[in-house]
């Protein structure tokens, strides 16, 4: 399989209605796979109990440099949770997800028999994509940015949306700041080169990471693809790239927590990928741009900035129109799902 048959395999709808309990529950899990993870880790796990999906994480997928706290990799199960609700309700199945602290945490989605829903946010999980190229500057209208704020808003998360070019500047000088932080970083740099798959048979073998078509990258083998990134990945320059996307989106959407712990974590993942969704529905893109929020000492004067007395910043996405990018992939649902109780 190339990696465009793969991207088509990974990416089709399902062709027909799932048969049998096995089938819808593998079909549930695999929207749910469909979310976003920090490099695109797939930092999760599935299990099927009687009468509900339980998600946990895998934390042999951490990424302990750019995520100490493991904060993505929460944020990343509540994205995936938000998708497995949705095509839940698309089944004609009721979801409540409940997150359970004790050890390393999980989330129990209870599944009950309902209506069959097909929303346009569930409708939206197999078009959404980090776009990560330049977008073309035009403003949304009110209208649109009422329905983002709408649908990134939850349960002890809040969300900031800046539109307007000065507040678009101030938070994009700590983005930069925390941009040129990382790359100066050498442990940052093996572990973002770690996940890169810098070619296509390297990526549909994998499965996971960022592509280099998904980043705009040209192909080259995995020796040579390190040895460019180390030539080429400079702060000047990735921050001149940085600047330019930040400045031709419509805005920035910041996502803040009400409490730092990982039920809001959670909480916070599901928002964006409401969030996520809602824009893919209405045409619009995005992408992270985490920086300020990933740098422990950059994101308590990013807070400030902001005018945030308590909480933690969370996420930093810009959005705005633009043309789609190439798709990540993901790997077979039965590399992420666990047998529990029938």
């Amino acid at each position: 399989m190339n990696y465009d048959e793969a991207v088509k395999h990974t990416w089709a709808p399902e062709a027909a209605a799932p048969q049998g309990e096995a089938e819808r529950m593998r079909a549930l899990i695999r929207y749910a796979t469909l979310a976003p993870s920090g490099h695109n880790t797939q930092c999760w796990r599935f299990r099927v109990e009687a009468g509900a999906i339980c998600i946990l994480p895998d934390l042999t997928r951490r990424t302990p440099v750019v995520d100490p706290d493991d904060h993505h990799l929460y944020v990343s199960l509540g994205c995936a949770t938000e998708n497995l609700c949705l095509a839940a309700r698309a089944m004609g199945l009721a979801a409540e997800a409940e997150f359970r602290p004790e050890g390393d945490g999980e989330i129990r989605v209870a599944l009950t028999p309902g209506e069959a829903e097909a929303s346009p946010l569930f409708e939206a999980i197999v078009a959404r994509q980090c776009t990560r190229g330049d977008y073309d500057g035009t403003p949304l209208a009110a209208g649109e940015l009422a329905l983002l704020q709408a649908a990134g808003s939850g349960k002890g998360v809040s969300l900031v949306l800046l539109t307007e070019r000065d507040a678009i500047e101030r938070a994009l000088g700590f983005i930069l700041e925390a941009n040129a932080r990382q790359l100066q970083t050498p442990a940052f740099r093996r572990e973002l080169a770690a996940w890169i798959r810098f070619n296509d048979a390297e990526a549909v073998e994998q499965g996971d990471g960022l592509s280099g078509r998904a980043t705009g990258n040209p192909q080259a083998s995995r020796w040579l693809g390190k040895l460019l990134m180390r030539a080429m990945l400079r702060p000047k320059a990735e921050n001149a790239r940085v600047a330019h996307q930040v400045r031709s989106s419509a805005g920035l959407a910041v996502f803040v927590s009400a409490k730092d712990d990982r039920a809001h974590w959670v909480e916070a993942g599901r928002c964006y990928q409401r969030f996520a969704l809602q824009a893919t529905a209405l045409g619009i893109r995005n992408a992270f741009v985490n920086q300020p929020v990933e740098e422990a000492s950059v994101r308590p004067a990013f807070a400030r900035a902001l005018g945030l007395a308590e909480g933690r910043p969370d996420l930093v996405v810009r959005f705005g129109r633009g043309p789609a990018m190439p798709r990540s992939l993901r790997r077979p649902v039965e590399r992420v799902m666990e047998q529990g109780e029938a």
